[in-house]
């Protein structure tokens, strides 16, 4: 029987047991990651990172998801109540909920059960992943608006532009695999890289969705919606005990996804690597070892997410909405009208997948000789330009001239200053009386 098959055919005891598993990876894998991003980052930044709880610190993750529940809950006076204890709700379930389209594994035998490692293979199981990803940044968006503070109110807003752009690049990367495949089932789309992944196939597209998924996630250098050097906290300042928690908790349960979904669309699935593949006619693809494939991969994606916290400053707002609307659409835009033609042409003269590689290469090859003959812009010495200062920010003119106050502005000035001479008159005469009261 085939994907589909197997999986109707499943009892409810299995259907069960898959549900349970499906929303426990997602916490379980949290709890790892987090304590492992803080090693990592520590190592890298040449400290210890935790080390009191456990051996080598490997429970602080689970100290701390048993304290917060344990923490006061604060409630703003002006917040919307309803929408704030919906928001986290609203993040998390969704990012729980993406997981039971992901195929972790090929048909294998469970308590005597044929059945695959997947929930639901739907047909549509790739817009159900998308869709899970974007509900959830509208949690962040509802914190921000529903906290009544400022601060959130502003990483609500970048939260806003950050789906519309990044949520259309991430889209776009992943056109070119639907053409590939002819199918928006991740079953099928993991089946039909048998011949070759599409990550090497596919490259701008792989690359996009990297950068894409990073900014999905509001993760380093695209945490704009929360820095914490501008925003104090972002979306989240207003929030504390297990609410905090469970925006933390989808955070990272996207992170998952997203990198359990590249690895889906791009990096073979399941499929074991190349040089394993060889071993023994193809064993290592066979019964549970794929499902080691599956996160061994996913988590090569996830170090990804944490090298890059490491390494690289958070961008400015118009320097991250730039990457989005004037790098990632165009170029993604033009791959699409690229596949498509490649497909038509290779359907109606039988051109192999090689050939096609290397004229590429050859064309992009041409491209970078061409841009390196180009002689360089020269730069317009202009008298009216603004100076700049070292950090690359105007300044303003050496001779400016600060404009009147209103008028209105004036009259609220004078009322102040008369309050206050009033106010002096009245503290010099009170002391003037208690001075002499005491005389005889």
């Amino acid at each position: 029987m085939d994907r589909a098959a197997l999986l109707a055919d499943d009892p409810l005891w299995l259907i069960l047991i898959k549900v349970v598993v499906v929303l426990l990876i997602g916490p379980v894998m949290t709890i790892g990651l987090i304590v492992g991003e803080r090693k990592v980052i520590g190592r890298m930044q040449h400290r210890p990172g935790p080390n009191r709880v456990g051996p080598f610190g490997l429970l602080q993750s689970l100290a701390d998801a048993i304290k917060l529940p344990f923490k006061e809950q604060i409630i703003p006076d002006g917040a919307d109540r309803k929408v704030y204890f919906l928001a986290p709700i609203i993040s998390t379930v969704p990012a729980l909920l993406a997981f039971s389209v992901m195929p972790v594994g090929p048909k294998v035998s469970i308590f005597g059960e044929e059945t695959v490692l997947q929930l639901v293979d739907l047909p549509v199981g790739v817009l159900v992943v998308l869709a899970c990803s974007s509900l959830g940044v509208y949690g962040i968006v509802l914190a921000g608006w529903s906290s009544g503070s400022p601060y959130p109110l502003l990483g609500g807003l970048r939260s806003a532009a950050q789906v519309i752009s990044y949520e259309i690049a991430m889209g776009l990367s992943i056109v070119a695999v639907v053409l590939y495949t002819g199918s928006l089932s991740t079953g099928h789309i993991v089946d039909a890289q048998q011949g070759g992944w599409y990550f090497y196939l596919l490259i701008p597209s792989f690359l996009i969705y990297l950068v894409s998924m990073v900014g999905e996630t509001n993760r380093a250098p695209f945490d704009l919606p929360e820095a914490e050097s501008e925003l104090v906290g972002g979306f989240h300042t207003e929030y504390s005990s297990m609410k905090f928690a469970l925006f933390f908790l989808a955070e990272y349960v996207n992170m998952v996804i997203v990198s359990a979904f590249a690895t889906t669309l791009f990096l073979g699935g399941y499929m074991a690597p190349w040089p394993i593949s060889l071993i023994d006619h193809n064993y290592f693809n066979t019964g549970w070892w794929p499902a080691l494939w599956f996160f061994a991969k996913t988590f090569v994606l996830l170090f990804c997410f944490i090298w890059a916290r490491a390494t690289l400053p958070r961008f400015r707002y118009d320097q991250f909405m730039k990457i989005g609307w004037k790098v990632l659409v165009p170029a993604n835009l033009v791959w699409i009208v690229l596949v498509t033609a490649v497909r038509t042409v290779r359907n109606e003269n039988e051109v192999s997948a090689g050939q096609w590689l290397f004229l590429g290469g050859g064309a992009i090859l041409i491209l970078i000789l061409l841009s390196l003959l180009l002689p360089d812009r020269k730069v317009d010495d202009d008298e009216d330009r603004v100076p700049i200062t070292g950090g690359g920010y105007p300044v303003p003119p050496l001779d400016l001239e600060i404009p009147d106050a209103p008028a209105k502005r004036k009259a609220v000035r004078r009322g102040r200053e008369r309050r206050r001479q009033r106010a002096t008159v009245g503290g010099a005469a009170t002391q003037e009386k208690e001075s002499t009261d005491g005389d005889v």
